[in-house]
């Protein structure tokens, strides 16, 4: 990879679309397609660590996943213990520090523990720091943010302004997404960090998220650096 010395977004949203019609497309199950994209994401985390992002944030399983089916929800589970209790020694080699932002609650307390764990065992690397949005949806996070603002505002006087509400969010610790990258052909953000996309720039692509490329993300990359923001100026 060449070195890239412009400036480089600090934080990159993915959206990883396309995984079970990269599967159908080969005649494969659709656990096919998602184990390739779980290995699509470690290349991509590699790819980010080079020119230096520090923050990614992956949008592996929605609020509204939860309505597929059993087998490909279970499908899905069995892919995010594998990374979970599989791939520690990639994030060491990596230096990634792992964070999970959701509705973690909702998952078995054998995988809530496994995440536990992960971000116990990355909590020290000081690389790229990876946030994986498991049961997660903007909208359910914002009306979160809310619920616990207003229990908060019970006891304490509380001034409602962006940055006390933004404390409130899942994503407290993490900088907002200079770009966002969605594959697989659809062009929307899909209640994925609505809140924190106001001032994205915003990518898309018709390829699957398999197939998605070093030299497609460095092109990425390169469109970013030459875009220019306002904030309305």
């Amino acid at each position: 990879m060449k070195e890239i010395n412009k400036k480089i977004p600090k934080c990159i949203g993915i959206i990883m679309d396309g995984n079970r019609r990269w599967a159908k497309m080969r005649g494969l199950t659709s656990y096919k397609g998602h184990s390739a994209g779980c290995k699509k994401l470690k290349e991509f985390i590699s790819w980010s660590n080079v020119i230096g992002v520090k923050n990614i944030v992956t949008y592996a399983f929605s609020t509204e996943n939860w309505k597929r089916s059993d087998i490909e929800i279970e499908y899905l589970f069995k892919i995010f213990k594998k990374f979970i209790l599989e791939e520690f020694d990639f994030l060491k080699k990596e230096n990634v520090k792992v964070r999970c932002i959701g509705q973690i609650d909702k998952f078995s307390k054998d995988l809530q523990d496994g995440i536990k764990n992960l971000e116990r065992k990355t909590e020290k690397n000081d690389g790229v720091n990876v946030y994986l949005a498991l049961s997660y949806g903007g909208r359910a996070e914002i009306l979160h943010a809310v619920s616990e603002l207003l229990e908060k505002s019970k006891k304490d006087d509380v001034k409602i302004i962006e940055s006390e509400f933004a404390k409130y969010l899942w994503t407290k610790d993490m900088s907002d997404p200079d770009l966002i990258i969605r594959t697989g052909g659809e062009m929307r953000l899909s209640n994925f960090l609505l809140w924190q996309s106001a001032y994205s720039e915003l990518f898309f692509t018709n390829t699957h998220w398999p197939d998605f490329s070093e030299e497609e993300f460095l092109k990425i990359i390169s469109d970013f650096q030459r875009r220019e923001k306002r904030f309305g100026k």
